[in-house]
C-alpha cells in the first residue's frame, strides 16, 4: 500500500484514536467500578465486567488477523470499531450488571479488533525503517493511557454520571472512524477466497473453555477454597478445551486459509516471540495488579495514592518504548530484547525483596527500573512477528502475536492471584488464640486480610496483629513478584532464541502493494 505524507498522516491518527480508545477502556472502568456496583448492585458479578470484555477480545483477535488478511484491513478495523461504538453505547444505557456484562461482551468482540489491526496496517503504511519508531509511539501510548485512565474515570464519577466513561468513546470513536473511511484506499483481490469458520468456532470454544478456569479459579479463591462442584466444572472446561484445541490444530492442517495457518509456527522469529510475549505478560501484569496492593495494604497508603503508584513505572516505560523504536533500525530485536529483561528481572527481583521497612522512594525506583525494561519489549515483540511474513501474513501473524500476550497476562493475573490467596491462607493459618491473646472470634474477626486495605479498620488493629498481618501479606506479594521474575528469565530465555532477525532495511527490499 503506498500512500502520501498527507493520507498517511491521517491514517496514523485514526489508529491512534482507536488504539487511545482500546487502552483507555482497559483502566478507566476499574476507577469507576465501585460506583457503578453501588447503583447498579451485583457486587458477586463485580469481576465478570472484566473478564467477559477480556474474554470476547482475546477469543477475537487471531480471527480478526485472517479476516483483515482476507477482506482487508479497513473494512475489518471499521467493523470491529462499530461493534466497539455500540457496546460503549450500550454499557452507559445498562440498568442492571447483568446488562452491562452482556453489552461490555459486545464492546469486548469490537475491541479485539483495535490493537491487532491497527499495528497490521503501520507495518503496511511504512517502511522497515520508519516502522519501529511507530509501533515504539504506539507503545508509548498505551503506557500514558494506562495513567490517565483511572485520573479520568476518577472525574468522571465524581462529578458526572458513571454511564460518560463509556459515551466518552463515541465522539473520537466516530472521528477516527470518519478519518479512516475517506483516508485509507486499499486494493482487495477479487479472487474468492474461502473463509475456515470451522476453525474460527473450535478455536473461540478451545480459548473461552481454557482461560474461564484461571478466571473461575481466581474469582472463586477470593471467596475461599474451591468448592468440589467447581472443581468439576474446571475439568470439564479442561476437556472441552483441550478436545477443541485439538480439533483446530487437525482442522488447520488441513484447510485451505487456516485462521492461524500453523506453518508460521516453524519461523523462529514468531515462534520464540510468541513464547517470551506469553511469559513476560503472564510476571508483568502480575507486578501492574499487585503493587497497588502491597502499597496500599503492607505500607499503608491511602487508596486514592495506591491508584496513582504506577505512575513512575508507566512513564518509564513510555520513554524505552519510545526509545525502541529508534533502535530497532540500528540493531537486531535480541539485542534490544535482552537488556530489556534483564533489566524487567532485576526489577521484579527487586520487587520480591520489598518488606513492611521499605519506602515508598525505594518502591518508586525498583518500579522504575522495571518500566525501563518492560517499555521496548512489546513493540519489538510485535514487529519481529510482522516482519517476518510477506504482507499478505502480517495480519494474522500481528494478532497471533497479541492472541499469546493477551492470554499470559490473563493466565498470568490469575494464576498469581491464586497463589496469593493460597500463602495467606498458609500463613494465617499458623495463628492461635494462644499466640496473639485473643479469643477464638477476636481472632477470626481481626485477620481478615481485608482489614488491611480498609483504614478506618486497619485502626482498629491491636499493634500487634496488625504487624503479624501485614508481614503474611508482605511475604504473600513477595512470593508473587519472584514467579513474577521466573516467567520473565524464561522471556528472556525465548529471546535469546529469536536469533540475529531485525528490521530489513528499505533498500533491501522491493515495494509490495497490498493485495487482499
Amino acid at each position: 500500500m503506498q500512500t502520501d505524507k498527507r493520507t498517511t498522516a491521517l491514517i496514523t491518527t485514526s489508529l491512534l484514536i482507536g488504539l487511545i480508545l482500546s487502552s483507555l477502556d482497559q483502566t478507566i472502568v476499574s476507577t469507576a467500578m465501585p460506583t457503578i456496583v453501588q447503583q447498579l448492585g451485583g457486587l458477586s458479578l463485580y469481576s465478570w465486567v472484566f473478564a467477559v470484555y477480556m474474554l470476547a477480545s482475546t477469543t477475537t483477535m487471531p480471527i480478526y488477523g485472517k479476516l483483515a488478511d482476507l477482506l482487508g484491513r479497513k473494512k475489518i478495523y471499521l467493523s470491529g470499531l462499530t461493534l466497539f461504538l455500540i457496546g460503549s453505547a450500550l454499557c452507559g444505557l445498562a440498568g442492571t450488571m447483568t446488562e452491562l456484562i452482556l453489552f461490555r461482551g459486545i464492546q469486548g468482540l469490537g475491541a479485539g479488533a483495535l490493537m491487532p489491526i491497527a499495528f497490521t496496517i503501520i507495518a503496511d503504511i511504512y517502511p522497515p525503517e520508519r516502522r519501529g519508531k511507530f509501533m515504539g509511539l504506539f507503545g508509548t501510548v498505551f503506557a500514558i493511557s494506562s495513567i490517565v485512565g483511572p485520573i479520568v474515570g476518577g472525574l468522571i464519577v465524581d462529578f458526572f454520571h458513571w454511564g460518560w466513561i463509556f459515551y466518552l468513546n463515541l465522539p473520537f470513536g466516530a472521528a477516527a472512524m470518519l478519518i479512516m473511511l475517506f483516508s485509507m484506499k486499499e486494493t482487495i483481490s477479487t479472487e474468492k477466497r474461502s473463509i475456515d469458520w470451522l476453525g474460527a468456532l473450535t478455536l473461540s470454544g478451545a480459548v473461552i473453555s481454557l482461560l474461564l478456569i484461571p478466571v473461575l479459579s481466581g474469582d472463586h479463591q477470593s471467596q475461599g477454597s474451591i468448592s468440589t462442584g467447581l472443581s468439576s466444572t474446571m475439568i470439564g472446561l479442561f476437556g472441552v478445551g483441550t478436545v477443541l484445541l485439538a480439533l483446530f490444530i487437525w482442522i488447520e492442517s488441513r484447510v485451505k486459509e487456516p485462521i492461524i495457518p500453523l506453518h508460521l509456527f516453524q519461523i523462529r522469529a514468531i515462534s520464540f516471540s510468541h513464547i517470551a510475549g506469553f511469559c513476560m505478560s503472564a510476571g508483568m501484569f502480575g507486578a501492574i495488579a499487585y503493587i497497588p496492593l502491597f502499597v496500599q495494604g503492607v505500607i499503608g497508603v491511602s487508596p486514592s495514592i495506591a491508584g496513582y503508584i504506577l505512575t513512575p513505572l508507566m512513564l518509564s516505560a513510555a520513554v524505552t518504548s519510545t526509545l525502541s523504536g529508534r533502535l530497532m533500525s540500528k540493531a537486531s530485536y535480541r539485542a534490544i530484547l535482552v537488556p530489556s529483561l534483564i533489566l524487567m528481572a532485576i526489577g521484579f527481583l527487586l520487587l520480591s525483596h520489598m518488606h513492611l521497612e521499605t519506602t515508598r522512594l525505594e518502591i518508586i525506583l525498583y518500579m522504575i527500573v522495571t518500566g525501563l525494561g518492560m517499555g521496548a519489549i512489546y513493540p519489538v515483540l510485535g514487529t519481529a512477528a510482522q516482519n517476518a511474513v510477506v504482507p499478505a501474513l502480517r495480519g494474522v501473524a500481528t494478532s497471533s502475536s497479541q492472541f499469546f500476550r493477551s492470554i499470559g497476562g490473563t493466565i498470568g493475573v490469575s494464576v498469581l492471584g491464586a497463589l496469593l490467596t493460597q500463602q495467606m491462607a498458609g500463613g494465617l493459618s499458623t495463628l492461635s488464640p494462644s499466640m496473639t491473646g485473643l479469643t477464638a472470634e477476636q481472632l477470626q474477626h481481626f485477620t481478615d486480610p481485608q482489614v488491611l486495605l480498609d483504614s478506618n479498620s486497619r485502626t482498629a488493629l491491636p499493634a500487634e496483629i496488625l504487624h503479624i498481618l501485614q508481614q503474611i501479606f508482605s511475604d504473600a506479594l513477595n512470593l508473587v513478584f519472584l514467579v513474577g521474575a521466573i516467567l520473565i528469565v524464561v522471556s528472556l530465555i525465548a529471546s535469546i532464541l529469536i536469533g540475529s532477525a531485525r528490521l530489513v532495511p528499505k533498500s533491501a527490499t522491493t515495494k509490495q502493494s497490498l493485495t487482499q
